[in-house]
């Protein structure tokens, strides 16, 4: 940014007007947008604070992916199911396995695996 100036004093004058800047470890990044996922591999990752709002800057390998109607709907049925089973758990106080079996028995229908298991 500038040349002449010593990396430690920059910091010193960015924390003076109440910059803070943390690095992120990070193996990959995704940007998940509507019709494909950005995805950043071997990321720097620096989290940069200032007045009160957070924003980060990511440089690494980019690669685009491009993301079907069907592996979002995919993704959407099993974070469905991820949250049956936890609501499952928490009713009835069962496993996790045992609300598994009781939801795939129930065909999905969150109701009845809860009675099946009451």
């Amino acid at each position: 940014m500038f040349p002449s100036i010593d990396p430690k004093k920059m910091q010193s004058m960015m924390k003076q007007m109440g910059i803070a800047q943390e690095e992120i470890d990070a193996n990959r990044v995704i940007i998940e947008c509507e019709d494909k996922n950005i995805v950043i591999e071997n990321p720097s990752v620096i989290k940069i604070k200032m007045q009160g709002q957070s924003n980060f800057q990511i440089s690494g390998d980019i690669n685009e992916i491009s993301s079907s109607a069907d592996e979002n709907s995919e993704i959407a049925e099993d974070l469905k199911i991820a949250e049956d089973i936890k609501t499952i758990i928490e009713k009835t106080g069962c496993s996790e396995e045992e609300a598994k079996q009781a939801l795939k028995e129930a065909d999905g229908d969150l109701a009845e695996a809860i009675l099946s298991l009451s």
